[in-house]
């Protein structure tokens, strides 16, 4: 009988941790994938970064390093400034990226670092018991906001991709969902293509993807990925917000 599908040789096989309907799982056989079929699989170097993906390192089968909260653009610059011919990538989330770690990934980008950052934003604290991150929607309740996101105390979420997308050394930047099979393969294609740019050498490349946290927002699997297509979509919409074909970065 022949093989239709088959797992990818870019996951390890030991068992996630992740809370049943987590997104994590579907963002990290993405990447896998990707780097399998783009032959990078051997060559590759992850970042790991602190939060629910703290232990990706054990299930992407690349060579990885676990970082400190928030210093994974500045691992991955030391690594391919080591390595400038192998892909390097960092693994993180909104609280990592866009709040302890918002110097570094900034510079990292600012600098034009020849680096791919998976930044996956589900609007909350996951892995501390659902604080409220830099992501949390305006009126979103968690528990440090138990009356919902007070933009008057708190400001209004930070939208990643729209800022990263004004920084000169930034070479691709995309946003992307996971919230349905037609999502899905359209977060493969973005991850496929700020690979295909790192190698190109055009520059820094970002893929923010919106994924969801069905414990931390305390709804099933199947009413997560509705809410966040309802409510996450429209604050952060879907699409490129910079491409750079050429190799001048």
């Amino acid at each position: 009988m022949s093989v239709i599908f088959a797992k990818t040789d870019g996951l390890t096989e030991k068992e996630t941790h992740y809370c049943p309907g987590c997104t994590h799982g579907i963002i990290h056989r993405l990447l896998a994938e990707v780097l399998e079929e783009l032959g990078l699989l051997n060559d590759s170097i992850g970042c790991a970064a602190v939060g629910c993906s703290i232990f990706s390192h054990s299930y992407l089968n690349v060579d990885m390093v676990e970082c400190a909260h928030g210093r994974a653009p500045a691992v991955a610059t030391g690594i391919k400034r080591v390595h400038p011919n192998k892909p390097v990538f960092t693994y993180q989330g909104d609280g990592d990226l866009a709040s302890i770690g918002t110097a570094e990934i900034i510079h990292a980008a600012h600098r034009g670092e020849k680096i791919t950052t998976i930044f996956v934003n589900n609007a909350i604290y996951g892995m501390t018991g659902g604080q409220m991150a830099p992501t949390t929607l305006p009126g979103q309740k968690v528990t440090t906001a138990p009356e919902g996101r007070d933009v008057e105390h708190s400001g209004m979420p930070l939208k990643i991709c729209e800022i990263f997308a004004q920084i000169p050394g930034v070479a691709y930047i995309e946003r992307v969902s996971v919230h349905s099979p037609a999502a899905i393969r359209k977060a493969k294609q973005a991850i496929r293509r700020a690979f295909e740019a790192q190698v190109a050498r055009r520059g820094f490349t970002m893929i923010e993807v919106l994924s969801t946290c069905p414990t931390g927002w305390g709804l099933s699997p199947v009413e997560a990925l509705q809410w966040l297509k309802e409510n996450m979509i429209p604050y952060y919409p879907l699409g490129v917000f910079k491409s750079v074909e050429d190799t001048t970065c």
